[in-house]
């Protein structure tokens, strides 16, 4: 996904509007390794130093899907922040989060506010007091983050409209992630996570499904039913994702040609990574390539 940053200043009555909820900011950003924290694009009720913290007027989602850091409020012990987890942000509490210097990490994050959202993330299971939700690597989460960057960066005239629908169907994403963190994870829900882990170790390599689901002593089909119900996507869809998401990430970290990065990521040519990365990921690998 492109990297993107937009700050809003609503019209008065936007709220009713837009299903009560207004999206004041959202954003998508690589912070390098061993470079200050935050950058200083940020505008100025946004930015802050370390030492002082700062508190917001808004609700925030902030997701780190790469890297590691750190993560403080009023009231929660310092907690280390690992890639696939999302943080949430309330209304004057005070907050400071930062990377690792020698990691860095890969940040989306949108801002926003509204009697929804109030009523949403005011329900029993989200709490102040315990903000970090640890959901891994969520397809389903980053495609719809796409569609709203998407979205605003058009600004068509229902922009507005379309784009609380999107950050609707992301608060529903969280929400659902927190009401299964806090059930008893199910043996289904283990042994898909030993195949996801299976599946990342060798993100870059043609897998033989069928194999992988002998290997866990599985049917084929009860694998493939089962990997899709808890994870909502299919195996092959999966796998896909996540090659493109690290391709993506060989584009804007390295400086291998795009033929490289296909063969490095496991595809069969230039042309067909070229082809795959433009369907899903809704631009070109040549465009960012370009913009880095």
């Amino acid at each position: 996904m492109k990297l993107f940053r937009k700050y809003f200043t609503l019209d008065p009555g936007t709220n009713e509007q837009n299903q009560g909820i207004n999206i004041l900011n959202v954003g998508h950003n690589i912070h390098p390794a061993n470079h200050p924290y935050p950058d200083i694009q940020h505008p100025n009720d946004y930015y802050f130093e370390w030492d002082k913290g700062r508190s917001l007027k808004e609700y925030q989602i902030i997701y780190i899907s790469k890297g590691e850091g750190y993560f403080e409020a009023n009231g929660l012990p310092p907690q280390v922040i690992e890639e696939g987890t999302i943080i949430l942000l309330y209304p004057g509490v005070w907050h400071r989060y930062r990377p690792k210097e020698k990691t860095g990490w890969e940040e989306y994050w949108v801002g926003f506010s509204g009697t929804y959202a109030h009523y949403l993330l005011e329900q029993e299971c989200f709490n102040p007091q315990n903000p970090i939700i640890k959901v891994g690597f969520n397809a389903e989460f980053l495609e719809t983050f796409s569609k709203l960057i998407e979205v605003i960066e058009a600004r068509g005239d229902s922009f507005q409209k379309l784009s609380s629908f999107q950050l609707i169907h992301l608060l529903g994403i969280v929400y659902a992630s927190v009401l299964l963190s806090n059930q008893k994870i199910s043996r289904k829900e283990e042994i898909i996570d030993k195949i996801r882990d299976e599946i990342h170790r060798n993100w870059n390599k043609d897998i033989d499904f069928e194999a992988l689901a002998r290997k866990f002593n599985l049917s084929y089909i009860w694998f493939r039913k089962t990997f899709k119900e808890v994870l909502g996507t299919s195996p092959n869809q999966y796998h896909l994702t996540l090659k493109l998401r690290k391709a993506e990430q060989l584009i804007q970290e390295s400086n291998l040609t795009l033929a490289e990065i296909a063969y490095q990521s496991g595809f069969e040519s230039e042309f067909y990574f070229s082809r795959i990365f433009k369907k899903k990921m809704n631009y070109n690998a040549s465009e960012l390539r370009k913009k880095k």
